[in-house]
């Protein structure tokens, strides 16, 4: 299984970008989706995850200025960031977790990584 995410640049403090992230390969059933970030010198953290069921968790530092969605037939999750802050810079990184067959227990598994700069 991999994890393709894109959507990620430079903008403006105040701009909005938009990340997605698919899985590909085999894939039985997608529990928990969501987005960490980690910034230069910083521990990985949670931005925002949804569940199946498009219950959500957000970071305290982006409540209402991000929103997470996902698009269950396409198996895709999407994070749009409005207003963005300089302090949102970091490398963004998709995480699912999945089962790969039904018999087998789900495993987190995590995207490349794209590039969020925001310039004051």
């Amino acid at each position: 299984v991999q994890l393709q995410a894109s959507g990620g640049g430079l903008v403006q403090a105040g701009g909005s970008l938009r990340l997605s992230c698919a899985p590909s390969g085999s894939i039985f059933s997608i529990n928990t989706m969501g987005w960490y970030r980690q910034a230069p010198g910083k521990r990985r953290e949670l931005v925002a995850d949804i569940t199946s069921g498009h219950s959500t968790n957000y970071a305290d530092s982006v409540k209402g200025r991000f929103t997470i969605s996902r698009d269950n037939a396409k198996n895709t999750v999407y994070l749009q960031m409005n207003s963005l802050k300089p302090e949102d810079t970091g490398v963004y990184y998709c995480n699912a977790r999945l089962a790969q067959r039904s018999w087998l227990p789900p495993n987190d598994y995590w995207g490349q990584g794209t590039l969020v700069t925001v310039s004051s």
